[in-house]
């Protein structure tokens, strides 16, 4: 029998996870509203300052569901979302799925042919835009688009009036003419039971875009049992009860924001802080007068908040149920972080098309590092997740625990397929399993440990170098506050290694002896022969790096290699 079938994992699972957890037998917005019944003036969302109810949110999705309504947008119809973390967010989401429409969560920092792609490709009918993009970006658009109904909003409305946060920085009410002020048609519009349509688990949630890195981004098809099964992964993994509340560091548009804050928020029926737009000093501030107990985000984001200043002595204490995902992390990072705040990030995987996670280190327990990449383990499989380690080459071939192979999973989380792209989806599936396009290895004991994406693989020489790994030794200099690593052509190796690095604030080290020290701690074909410094290494707003930009400037950029 297969050692994945054997599942040695589940000896790993803390006494509170059952192996199994049952099939949703509702919807994610019925799931919404037992919440709001249950505890109808707890607050569900906490917006910098400021406190909306159940109640409130409930209500005023209702009169959104109720607008649609009048405007005959239909069940199954598509509605775009594009703002930033702002409880209109919430607000749209819900009232849409009243309605049995489907969101498309909206990037906001894409730009005019971004954004015009995403509104064609999902065929949305209306969109609900902060004031500033309908300006910036939105208005340019539309008319090159199906989209016939705008309702704009801004990040200054639930809050009192001179509300200055920095992350509200310039920001103020723009007139915009042809679109229906948010909030003015939700005071005009009363809740219509009937506008209420019923929705099954079985039907669209999301269509949630992926990043595009290898071809145009496709919108995966996530359905409210995708979202509700995982949303309960996170509520029983993690412990989660009615004293604990959610910070939201991560952007609501990803699927990391959609289900591990909002879908969890919404079932749990626990508070959702949020903040608009990240910032490290105001989210400082904001887990000491909220004193949230859980958050998952990039490892960027707890980077930045080891770094900001003034960041020592903060009180992070709360956040006891502490997660990272989206990208590799080295281990001298959850190091530092824990030495700095006294809080352990446990590691956490998953995908757009796996409704985040499919493996978590379990709660309370530490990874492991694997001893021969030097990875910190990204847990195991989460209930009700079927994972397997396969060839690079063949995907019928598995591969036995300690060795390389692509990150294979099905389970109730995973995706239905990829909208309108059939061919695509018949791709990304081998014999019921998603191909991740991650390489990972498996621990005699069920550890999973992600080595780095398969397309990101460099081939210096004949040898594989995995970005990873060249990262971490880089971030155990004492210098390095962010670091990343590309493959760039080279006439004599095939490719070489190159190294991207942002240094501390007050910190200093040259190139040369950067690599020296790399040098010293890893076989001579992994250390980077050239390496940059940057301010800040770029980033996608989900807080990964911007790794095909990166390969563009080193590509461009040719240096002297050693």
């Amino acid at each position: 029998m297969s050692v994945y079938a054997d599942r040695p994992w589940l000896k790993l699972y803390p006494d509170h996870v059952p192996h199994e957890l049952a099939l949703p037998q509702e919807s994610m917005v019925d799931l919404f509203e037992a919440s709001a019944r249950r505890a109808p003036e707890r607050d569900a969302i906490r917006y910098f300052d400021e406190a909306i109810s159940f109640a409130r949110l409930d209500d005023l999705s209702s009169r959104f569901a109720a607008a649609l309504a009048e405007r005959d947008v239909r069940k199954g119809d598509r509605i775009a979302v594009f703002t930033q973390n702002d409880p209109q967010f919430l607000v749209a989401q819900y009232g849409a799925w009243k309605r049995g429409a489907i969101v498309v969560p909206l990037n906001p920092m894409f730009k005019h042919r971004e954004l015009d792609y995403h509104l064609n490709d999902s065929g949305a009918r209306v969109l609900v835009c902060l004031e500033s993009l309908y300006h910036e970006v939105a208005r340019e658009v539309l008319p090159g688009t199906g989209v016939e109904h705008v309702f704009t909003t801004s990040e200054l409305d639930f809050l009192p009036e001179g509300a200055d946060h920095p992350p509200l920085a310039g920001a103020r009410k723009l007139a915009t003419e042809g679109t229906g002020d948010l909030l003015g048609v939700l005071e005009a519009t009363a809740p219509d039971d009937g506008a209420r349509e019923p929705v099954s688990p079985e039907d669209i949630a999301y269509l949630v875009y992926t990043s595009g890195t290898t071809g145009p981004p496709k919108g995966a098809v996530e359905t409210h049992s995708n979202v509700a099964y995982n949303a309960e992964v996170y509520r029983t993994w993690m412990r989660m009860g009615e004293e604990d509340s959610v910070f939201g560091v991560a952007p609501l548009f990803h699927i990391t924001g959609l289900v591990g804050h909002i879908a969890l928020a919404g079932l749990a029926g626990i508070p959702l802080v949020l903040f608009h737009r990240f910032d490290p000093g105001e989210a400082l501030r904001l887990i000491e007068k909220w004193r949230p107990t859980m958050t998952v985000g990039s490892i960027t984001v707890f980077i930045a908040l080891m770094n900001a200043p003034g960041a020592a002595g903060r009180d992070l204490s709360s956040l006891k149920k502490c997660y990272s995902g989206g990208a590799p992390i080295a281990p001298s990072i959850t190091e530092q972080f824990e030495e700095k705040f006294g809080v352990y990030i446990h590691n956490i995987y998953g995908l757009t098309e796996s409704n985040s996670p499919t493996h978590a280190v379990p709660y309370g327990s530490r990874a492991p590092v694997d001893e021969k990449s030097g990875a910190l383990s990204v847990g195991v499989p989460v209930p009700g997740c079927a994972a397997q380690l396969v060839s690079l080459e063949d995907p019928s071939q598995e591969v036995p625990p300690g060795e390389q192979g692509e990150f294979a999973a099905k389970g109730p989380m995973i995706f239905r397929e990829y909208w309108n792209k059939p061919e695509e989806t018949e791709r990304a599936f081998h014999d019921g399993y998603f191909l991740t396009g991650d390489v990972a290895v498996m621990d005699e004991e069920g550890w999973f440990y992600i080595v780095d994406r398969k397309k990101d693989m460099i081939n210096a020489g004949g040898y594989k170098v995995w970005p990873r790994e060249v990262e971490d030794v880089l971030y155990t200099h004492p210098a390095v506050k962010e670091a990343a690593v590309v493959g760039a052509p080279d006439p004599y190796r095939g490719e070489t290694v190159v190294a991207f690095v942002a240094l501390k604030e007050d910190q200093r080290v040259s190139e040369e002896e950067l690599i020296s020290y790399c040098k010293e701690r890893m076989a001579a074909y992994k250390y980077p022969r050239r390496i940059e410094f940057l301010e800040e290494v770029p980033k996608t707003a989900t807080g990964k790096f911007l790794r095909r930009e990166l390969r563009s400037r080193a590509q461009s950029n040719p240096q002297r290699t050693t």
